[in-house]
């Protein structure tokens, strides 16, 4: 069978896309790892489905895959691209609905940005003052640091990831170094096994986190990753988070055809 597929980049965050309306792609975990593996096949981070959804108010449906070839949680920054790879089959135009592994999105084009809703946020686990966890979609570990640059992600995030702190399931690692009016991150993604240039639901994260523990006042939060730079918007009432929208450039690098 020869495939084809588009590729997509968000921050560096990069997926390979197929229009799977027709159902032709069935789920193979060693197709998929096989497809996004970096020397022997296209090479990605993960692999999204766009399908069809029998509702005329959902746009589509989005399926993703991580490298490891396994069904995974919501992708935030997979999320962005697929809207931007919608808009570009001619499905949507400025704005959109559909439906991922954990309900309903919405999103929207703000000029060159794609700006996703993300679900809310109302448990946060504190650890101490410089750590904890929480969900945004996918499950994140926020650990504070001075120098994200001194940090050796995938040594440190795979300790972590594989530690009893969180089981056999795992969790995302993201160390964040907090300045003036911005925050860096880099993440250690389960499921990629590896630090990736950016992680939409690691951004997210982190910008919650640091403003939870006051390390951020502001309701807007710029986030500077490894790949390129993207924001955090949100609403923030009795420790509850919610209207919270993931910004950020999704865009199209090339399209191709693999045989399978």
């Amino acid at each position: 069978m020869n495939l084809t597929f588009y590729k997509f980049q968000g921050a560096g965050n990069d997926f390979i896309m197929i229009d799977n309306r027709e159902l032709f792609f069935k789920n193979n975990t060693k197709l998929i790892a096989r497809l996004c593996h970096r020397r022997f096949g296209i090479g990605a981070d993960g692999l999204i489905l766009l399908e069809s959804h029998p509702d005329e108010e959902i746009d589509f449906k989005m399926v993703y895959f991580n490298a490891d070839g396994n069904e995974s949680t919501l992708c935030g920054n997979g999320g962005r691209c697929i809207v931007a790879f919608a808009k570009q089959l001619g499905l949507i135009e400025k704005q959109c609905r559909f439906l991922a592994i954990d309900g309903l999105h919405q999103a929207h084009f703000e000029d060159d940005l794609v700006s996703l809703s993300m679900p809310d946020v109302d448990t946060i686990k504190s650890y101490n003052s410089e750590s904890c966890f929480l969900d945004t979609g996918s499950p994140h570990h926020i650990d504070f640091v001075q120098n994200t640059s001194a940090i050796q992600v995938k040594a440190e995030g795979s300790r972590i990831r594989n530690s009893s702190l969180y089981g056999k399931a795992g969790s995302n690692i993201n160390f964040v170094e907090v300045q003036d009016h911005y925050i860096k991150i880099r993440t250690y993604e389960r499921g990629v096994e590896d630090e990736t240039l950016a992680c939409g639901t690691g951004v997210t994260a982190a910008a919650i986190a640091a403003h939870y523990a006051n390390k951020i006042d502001t309701e807007e939060v710029s986030v500077k990753a490894e790949g390129g730079n993207l924001a955090v918007r949100f609403s923030h009432q009795n420790g509850n988070y919610s209207n919270i929208q993931l910004i950020g450039p999704a865009e199209f690098v090339f399209k191709g055809e693999i045989k399978c």
